[in-house]
């Protein structure tokens, strides 16, 4: 348990600290999430949102643990993700269209999965 932990602590930091997108855009992100919660719990229910959201949830967790364990925790290139050195030291300088792409696949599965549920 202790080994999990560990491992979600050092991705909050790289989560927090990394420079593959604008903090304005990290920031934007958060309150176009909460927004779109509010607005599909207000015209689809709760239960539909719930099974969106939570698969959506589930799907992006699992690209980002592929993209985790490929990199070696974001230290190494892989795909569209680049690793370059810098000072001495490994910076991450790049995420590109496959990585967007799969959370899109991701959007668009999960709509799916609600709407057969659910129709």
């Amino acid at each position: 348990m202790r080994k999990i932990l560990e491992g979600i602590m050092a991705d909050a930091r790289f989560f927090r600290d990394h420079e593959l997108q604008p903090g304005w855009y990290k920031i934007l992100k958060v309150v176009l999430l909460l927004g779109s919660i509010g607005a599909a719990y207000r015209v689809f229910g709760g239960l539909k949102t719930l099974v969106f959201f939570g698969s959506f949830f589930l799907l992006s967790l699992g690209v980002h643990l592929i993209y985790r364990v490929k990199t070696k925790q974001f230290s190494e290139s892989w795909l569209d993700f680049i690793v370059e050195e810098q000072d001495g030291k490994q910076k991450p300088t790049r995420i590109g269209g496959y990585y967007y792409l799969m959370v899109l696949m991701n959007g668009l599965l999960s709509y799916l999965l609600s709407w057969v549920l659910f129709r």
